[in-house]
């Protein structure tokens, strides 16, 4: 719907088209993509358009959140701000089986926000008093798509043209105000944008950090592989918009005329230039999945008596791997599955699987191993899954540190054939960062990108 709205200062930057339904995804940018025709490349809403719309679907939770608080609402017309979780996702394939449409690639990107909080400070007021919380912010119900475009998330050139005037339209929104009709009245409205709903892959893309391959492990801070398996805990969150873009800049002029390595030590793998700001986070969903893709491979490992070997063939790692296959389908009926999924995982990480893993592992104290190793991990795992780990699992939020360097512990001596020397990005992130982030965020669940 179209409703009256003005911007003091008005935006700068911004697509002038008034006719304000779904526009081009291109709209306020030189049509400058070679390959694809591009009107039909992307579709797009106004970035401010779709914030009003939002708010005006939220109008009669503003106002009783005025209520509920005691507010008088004709004296709160100002010092409303609106905080933005911004999520941006690859969707695989979406080829048209058989048709006969324009050119355009057989993948998509998506780009939504959430509405997550609204406070407002009252005039004469220092703290500024939450009226709406969004009960459930990883909810489709919550999640308002801003942008479809045609385009593999991996083709950087073209993702960033299409996303350049999402971007320039934040940028002017975070300069300036929005003043809007709420409950009869005029109201101004501030907003504050967090890209925290993006897996890793979308992260260093938009960041200008390396690829997830890259030795420079973490998107948080400026580990290496190496440094992180030796010490899997004591990290904190040092990496910003800001320092990438300096670092970037670092790398680009090269200013201490430094070889190639030096350089890229220097600057901690940044070798692009970052074009979006994201809140450094931890994306819940694909935690689960790279830490039960690496329980999946320390079972395989068990099962085999790793530890004892040296070597093993490929043949006899297969043997391995189908012996666990066939006794998880048994025991949990649990087909295998080529890449693991969500809900593979959440079944793998039980203790009644690793009890049926343990049936095949013929030495009682590595059996006692694994088991305190999954125990440890499912007392971790609440307080990164949960929207409100404080009210929802208080002792484990409290455990987590000391829980981490037990699981870390036994990483380091028990598993020492595994991580010597070598960590999973996500391993390495569930270890050493979740405390931080909840501490920072107060949620990691209510701010990753499912």
């Amino acid at each position: 719907g179209f409703h009256q709205f003005e911007w003091q200062p008005a935006l700068r930057n911004v697509s002038s088209s008034w006719d304000v339904g779904i526009i081009n995804g291109l709209s306020g940018w030189l049509n400058s993509i070679d390959d694809f025709p591009a009107d039909t490349i992307a579709r797009r809403f106004r970035y401010d358009v779709a914030l009003v719309s939002a708010l005006k679907d939220l109008e009669e939770d503003i106002m009783e959140g005025l209520r509920n608080r005691g507010l008088d609402d004709s004296t709160c017309t100002t010092g409303f701000s609106v905080v933005i979780k911004e999520s941006c996702d690859g969707m695989g394939d979406v080829s048209e089986k058989h048709g006969s449409g324009p050119s355009v690639p057989e993948k998509a990107v998506r780009f939504s926000f959430t509405v997550m909080s609204i406070s407002v400070r009252a005039e004469g007021e220092d703290e500024a008093v939450t009226i709406f919380r969004e009960p459930k912010p990883n909810s489709e119900l919550s999640c308002r798509p801003l942008c479809l475009t045609f385009v593999d998330e991996s083709d950087h050139e073209t993702l960033t043209a299409i996303l350049g005037p999402v971007v320039a339209e934040r940028k002017a929104m975070i300069e300036s105000r929005l003043i809007l009709s709420i409950g009869g009245m005029p109201r101004s409205f501030r907003f504050h944008f967090r890209g925290t709903g993006y897996d890793e892959k979308m992260v260093r893309e938009m960041e200008g950090l390396e690829a997830s391959g890259s030795s420079y492990i973490c998107t948080l801070c400026d580990s290496t592989r190496v440094e992180a398996s030796q010490n899997m805990v004591l990290h904190s969150v040092t990496r910003s918009h800001e320092e990438n873009l300096e670092r970037y800049e670092i790398w680009r002029t090269n200013p201490f005329s430094e070889s190639a390595e030096e350089l890229r030590d220097r600057v901690k793998g940044v070798s692009a230039k970052p074009f979006m700001e994201t809140q450094p986070t931890l994306d819940a969903l694909h935690c689960d999945i790279g830490n039960a893709t690496e329980f999946y491979k320390i079972f395989q490992d068990e099962i085999g008596e790793m530890y004892l070997k040296n070597n093993p063939g490929r043949e006899e790692r297969r043997q391995w791997r189908s012996a666990l296959d066939k006794q998880l389908r048994k025991k949990l009926k649990l087909k295998p599955v080529m890449r693991m999924n969500g809900n593979y995982a959440r079944r793998l990480m039980t203790k009644e699987a690793v009890e049926a893993v343990c049936e095949l592992v013929p030495s009682e104290d590595r059996q006692k191993a694994l088991t305190e190793l999954m125990d440890l991990y499912l007392q971790m795992k609440p307080v990164w899954r949960s929207t409100c780990p404080a009210r929802e699992c208080p002792d484990q939020l409290c455990r987590y540190s000391y829980n981490s360097q037990q699981f870390a512990e036994l990483l380091s001596t028990v598993f020492k054939y595994r991580y010597d020397g070598k960590i999973t990005n996500y391993l390495h992130k569930t270890l050493a960062h979740v405390p931080e982030i909840v501490e920072r965020d107060g949620s990691i669940g209510a701010w990753a990108s499912e």
